[in-house]
């Protein structure tokens, strides 16, 4: 049986951590970063936790679980 490759795409948006719980970048702080304001911007530089429902999904398409 073949190995399942990584979906590129989710494992650039997720990130392990040493327990095994993802990580999310936020999208939209890329480009037009003038008409957001601070909060926003600082808001979506900061990282967060996956909730325990979507996990699974996403740790099997980055070929973790």
């Amino acid at each position: 049986m073949p190995k399942m490759k990584t979906r590129k795409a989710v494992k650039a948006k997720f990130k392990v951590t040493g327990t095994g719980k993802l990580l999310q970048f936020h999208p939209g702080r890329r480009h037009k970063l003038t008409k957001k304001s601070s909060n926003r911007k600082r808001r979506l530089s900061k990282q967060s936790v996956v909730n325990d429902g979507q996990t699974k999904m996403y740790a099997r398409l980055m070929g973790v679980a």
